[in-house]
C-alpha cells in the first residue's frame, strides 16, 4: 500500500496497539488519540474511541521493532512517539507540566490557556468538542498561568526538542479579553524561549485586536471556521454560524496583512454532514486569500456530544486530499512556509503527505505589494510596449476588479483583472499582461483559467472579453468562442469572446 493511504487509513479507522505509552482524550479541538510516526510523518491516530474496536489496523511489538499490521498483515514498521520528557516535571507549587500544556506530534507544544467555554452548558456549544471534559477528568488545570507556559515550553525545548507552540481558549464573552489572555502567555513564552507561537482564536470584529497578537510575538493564527456549509455549522457550531462568514472573511484578510501568506489557517472538518462541494469551495476560497485550508478527518471525543459518530471514510478523503492539494499547488499555499501551529505540525490531518508543490501559481492579490506589480506590469505592456495608452491603462473598472497575480517562485510575472458587468451574473475579464521574458512559461494560460474559475465561484454565468486580433486563437484552443464580427477597441482590432463555462 501506498503510505498516502496507509495515514488516510489509520485517521480514519484507528489502530488497536498493544502497549501505548499515553494518548490524549479530550481538549479543545476535534481530535483524540495517540501520534504515531510513519515514514518520517507523525499523525495523530485514534486509539480510544469504540469504532477503533472494528479496525483492521494493530500496531505491535516485532523481533524487529514496532510493527503495522492490516488484517493480520504486515505493513511497515512505524514508530509510536513516546511519553515526553518533560511530563516528569512539576511547576514550584506543585502542578505536573503535563497538565499545563501536552505534546502533539513530535516537536510541537500545545495548551487550552482557559480550558472552560462560555458555551459549554448552553445549545451553542460546538458539538465536536471536548474542551472541558479534559478539566471534568482532572487532567488538566483551569487556567495556566503565563509563566508557568513558559516554564513549561522552556523545559519541552531543552530536553523534547519542542520546535513551536500552540496556544488555543475557550470561547469568552468578549473577544478582547480572549486576545489579551494569549497575548500575555505568547510574550512570557517569546521572553523565556524565543519559540515560533501560533495562536487560535474567535474572527473579532475590530480586525485591529490582531495587531495586539502580534506586537506580542505570535508568528501565526488560527481563525477557524470548520465548515462552509451553512446547514451544518448552525448544527455543529451554533455560535460560529452566528458570528457569519462575512466577519470570517474581514478577519482572515486583515491577518494575511498583519502574518503573512501561509501564517494563516482555518481548520475544515470533514464529517459533519457537509458536502463535498462545499468543502472545495472553502478550501479555494480560503487559498485565493492566503489562508491555509487545514482539512482534517472528523474523529470523536470520547463523552463528547459527537462521540458515536464515526469519522468519514478513507476513500472520501482521499478524493479531497487530492482535490485541495491540486487547489493548494496552484495558489502557492504550503506547509513548508507555514512557522508554527496545526498546520506544521500537521498530524491531525493527511493533507502533507498529499501536497505537491509548483513554480508557476496564481491568485487573487492579497497584498498591496502584488497589486502594484500587477499594475506595473500592465503599465509596461499597453503603454510603453503596445502604446494603446498614452500615460496608464487604470480606469474605473480597476476599483470593483479582483485583480489576479501569476507568479513564478516570488516573483509577479503576470496578471489579468475580471468584475461584474451586471447584476445578471455577467462578468468581464480584461488587462491580461505578462512579462516579455515570461511569455512562454504558460502564465497567461493559468491567469485565463483561473480567472474564469473565480468568476464562475462568485455566480458567474456568463463570461466575456475583448480579445486582440493577434490572441484569438490562444483563447479558441482554451475554449473561447467569438461573438459577433471583428472590431476597433482602443484603436486596435479586438474581438468579443465569450468563455466556455
Amino acid at each position: 500500500m501506498e503510505i498516502h493511504r496507509i495515514i488516510t487509513e489509520l485517521q480514519s479507522y484507528g489502530t488497536k496497539i498493544s502497549k501505548l505509552p499515553w494518548s490524549r482524550r479530550g481538549g479543545a479541538g476535534p481530535a483524540e488519540g495517540g501520534y504515531v510516526i510513519v515514514d518520517n510523518i507523525a499523525i495523530a491516530v485514534p486509539v480510544n474511541s469504540e469504532f477503533v474496536l472494528n479496525s483492521p489496523y494493530l500496531i505491535k511489538q516485532t523481533e524487529r521493532g514496532t510493527g503495522l499490521f492490516k488484517n493480520g498483515r504486515f505493513l511497515c514498521h512505524v514508530k509510536v512517539v513516546t511519553r515526553p520528557k518533560f511530563y516528569d516535571f512539576f511547576t514550584t507549587d506543585g502542578i505536573p507540566y503535563w497538565k499545563i500544556a501536552l505534546l502533539h506530534g513530535t516537536d510541537c507544544l500545545a495548551t487550552s490557556v482557559i480550558q472552560t467555554c462560555m458555551l459549554w452548558d448552553t445549545s451553542k456549544r460546538c458539538k465536536f468538542c471536548g474542551i472541558q471534559i479534559s478539566l471534568q477528568n482532572g487532567t488538566t488545570i483551569k487556567v495556566k498561568k503565563p509563566h508557568h507556559l513558559a516554564e513549561v515550553a522552556l523545559k519541552a525545548k531543552v530536553l523534547d526538542c519542542v520546535s513551536h507552540v500552540v496556544l488555543t481558549t475557550g470561547s469568552h464573552s468578549s473577544p478582547y479579553s480572549e486576545i489579551s489572555v494569549l497575548a500575555k502567555s505568547t510574550k512570557a513564552i517569546k521572553e523565556t524561549t524565543g519559540l515560533p507561537v501560533h495562536v487560535q482564536c474567535l474572527p473579532p470584529k475590530d480586525v485591529s485586536l490582531l495587531l495586539e497578537l502580534k506586537n506580542a510575538g505570535v508568528d501565526t493564527i488560527g481563525l477557524h471556521v470548520e465548515s462552509f456549509d451553512k446547514r451544518v455549522l448552525s448544527l455543529i457550531a451554533p455560535f460560529k454560524a452566528t458570528i457569519g462568514y462575512d466577519i470570517y472573511e474581514k478577519a482572515w484578510k486583515a491577518a494575511v496583512k498583519i502574518f503573512g501568506v501561509n501564517q494563516v489557517s482555518s481548520f475544515i472538518i470533514v464529517g459533519l454532514g457537509e458536502t463535498d462541494e462545499s468543502i472545495i469551495a472553502g478550501c479555494e476560497k480560503l487559498s485565493d486569500l492566503g489562508v491555509y485550508p487545514f482539512l482534517v478527518p472528523f474523529r470523536p471525543i470520547p463523552d463528547s456530544l459527537m462521540a458515536n459518530v464515526p469519522p468519514p471514510s478513507p476513500d472520501r478523503m482521499i478524493k479531497l486530499y487530492e482535490k485541495v492539494s491540486d487547489i493548494l499547488k496552484i495558489k502557492g499555499i504550503t506547509v513548508t512556509e507555514c512557522k508554527a501551529g496545526c498546520v506544521k505540525c500537521g498530524a491531525c490531518s493527511a493533507i502533507k503527505a498529499y501536497e505537491k508543490q509548483d513554480e508557476l501559481i496564481c491568485h487573487p492579490c492579497r497584498t498591496d505589494e502584488e497589486l502594484a506589480s500587477a499594475f506595473r506590469i500592465r503599465n509596461e505592456v499597453f503603454v510603453n510596449e503596445q502604446k494603446i495608452f498614452k500615460e496608464s491603462d487604470i480606469d474605473e473598472n480597476d476599483k470593483k476588479s479582483i485583480h489576479l497575480v501569476a507568479k513564478k517562485g516570488r516573483e509577479v510575472i503576470g496578471t489579468v483583472r475580471v468584475y461584474p458587468e451586471n447584476d445578471n451574473g455577467h462578468w468581464v475579464g480584461g488587462r491580461l499582461a505578462v512579462k516579455k521574458e515570461f511569455r512562454t512559461s504558460g502564465a497567461g494560460k493559468l491567469l485565463v483559467q483561473e480567472a474564469v474559475r473565480y468568476a464562475t465561484r462568485q455566480g458567474c454565468t456568463k463570461f466575456t472579453a475583448h480579445i486582440q486580433k493577434s490572441n484569438v486563437d490562444f483563447f479558441k484552443h482554451l475554449g473561447w468562442r467569438p461573438v459577433g464580427p471583428m472590431s476597433l477597441y482602443f484603436g486596435k482590432p479586438h474581438q468579443l469572446m465569450e468563455a466556455e463555462l
